[in-house]
Formats: structure tokens, sequence, C-alpha cells
């Protein structure tokens, strides 16, 4: 097992892998294009992230996003979109992921006041 930031990986091709993107709602388009083409034969990538936790200044893209829609339909790739029934935390947190998913509006009106 070997840990490697995002910012060290540039350049190699990684044979024989599993290679696991945490966070990926983190990363930036150009993050995310240097990231996948590190795959090389016999390996296997699995990004995770979430969208509604996108950390990155409005005008930066989010790389795991435009994935997304760049890569979904090529054969080899699956994107899979889980949803708050598939939370396996303790069984509150699907609701406290739902009331502040329905507190959006009402959280950004408190913060301009």
């Amino acid at each position: 097992v070997e840990l490697v930031p995002l910012v060290y990986l540039r350049g190699p091709t990684l044979n024989g892998t599993f290679m696991i993107l945490c966070e990926g709602q983190t990363t930036t388009f150009t993050q995310m294009k240097m990231f996948l083409p590190r795959m090389g034969e016999d390996s296997m990538i699995v990004g995770t992230g979430d969208v509604t936790q996108i950390d990155l200044p409005p005008e930066v893209p989010c790389g795991l996003i435009d994935a997304f829609g760049r890569l979904g339909h090529l054969p080899g790739l699956s994107c899979v979109e889980l949803s708050t029934q598939d939370i396996v935390r303790h069984r509150l947190v699907g609701e406290i992921v739902k009331a502040y998913d329905g507190d959006q509006q009402h959280a950004t009106k408190r913060r301009h006041k």
C-alpha cells in the first residue's frame, strides 16, 4: 500500500495497481486530467467524491463532475451515483444529510445577513 498525494503523481504509468482517488470533488479539471492517465496495464481506478461538498472556488471547475460528463459513456468505465438511501453510517446521518439538503436556501440567507 502506498499513499501518494496528487502533486507527486506526475509522469509514471502505474501497472498492476488498484488506485483509489478519495475526495474527488476537491480535484480540479487539470488534476483529474493528470491523474486518470496514470492507469497502466492490469490496473483499476476507483474514484470517490461528494459533489455536494465541493471546496473549490466557484470559478474553478470540479474535475469529478467534468469526468462524469466527459467519460461516463466510455466502454469499460462505470459511473455510479449514490443517494441518501445508500448511507451506511449511523442511521441519523441520512436524516442529517436530508436536513442540510433541504435547508440550503435558509443557510444562504443567514450567511448574507
